[in-house]
């Protein structure tokens, strides 16, 4: 049977498993795969698994669990490999880089902070700053213009959302990483103009909290940003 594959962690780290299940529908037992300075938390693989709600929450409760006794190298959800021996070959080939890893996230946490600003108060503030973005908006309003005004316009706004956004993202990052370890920007989606993870040591934690918050007061009411963490530091178990 395959093997899936939670976390890594240090041969030191404490590994309490008693209580802990594993995802699958009947949960399935926790084991562990070592080598002479890492252990690798694992389960049987279930057939078909998928991102469920149960099997999801079964992957974090782990995570979690583990971190409360230190560091942990946390896999994405549906890592799987063929069998023990597969995963203690990886252990065994990759061990410093997972080593070093662990050294770098010793007693940190992940936040993730996500922004995104309103579309009508930035739009007005393109036109209260752009004299040609002006312009253009009256001739739109005054139903006397050219086809190629509204394109102009369209073009001209998109633009400088761009220019905007990525001056504010940029401005949102400096102010925050000087809190940080590390810091890992993913692509936006949706609405957000900033999808950000800063790897926080635990005793910057509060400082960083308040940072945040800090700087959403002075952004003002037409920008939300929204915090999560502390979180299991998937975003920096990753080669660069």
């Amino acid at each position: 049977m395959a093997v899936y594959v939670y976390t890594i962690v240090a041969k030191e780290h404490p590994q309490r498993l008693d209580g802990m299940v594993g995802v699958g529908d009947p949960p399935a037992a926790l084991r562990t795969v070592r080598t002479d300075e890492l252990c690798a938390v694992v389960s049987d693989a279930p057939e078909g698994l998928r991102p469920k709600r149960r099997d999801l929450a079964a992957h974090q409760a782990v995570q979690e669990h583990l971190m409360g006794d230190g560091t942990v190298l946390p896999l994405q959800f549906g890592f799987t490999t063929t069998d023990d021996d597969a995963v203690r070959t990886v252990l065994e080939e990759r061990g410093d880089w997972f080593l070093g890893r662990l050294r770098a996230l010793d007693d940190c946490v992940e936040y993730n902070l996500k922004a995104s600003q309103d579309e009508s108060a930035l739009l007005r503030q393109i036109l209260g700053e752009s004299e040609e973005a002006r312009r253009l908006n009256d001739a739109m309003r005054s139903g006397r213009h050219s086809p190629e005004v509204p394109l102009a316009l369209g073009e001209l706004v998109a633009g400088e959302v761009e220019v905007r956004h990525s001056r504010t993202a940029d401005a949102i990052v400096d102010a925050l990483c000087g809190f940080a370890q590390e810091r890992h920007v993913s692509p936006p989606a949706g609405d957000d103009f900033l999808n950000v993870s800063f790897l926080v040591n635990r005793e910057q934690e509060k400082p960083f909290r308040i940072a945040e918050q800090e700087l959403a007061q002075e952004l003002g009411p037409d920008y939300d940003l929204r915090l999560r963490g502390p979180l299991a530091a998937y975003s920096f178990v990753q080669e660069t």
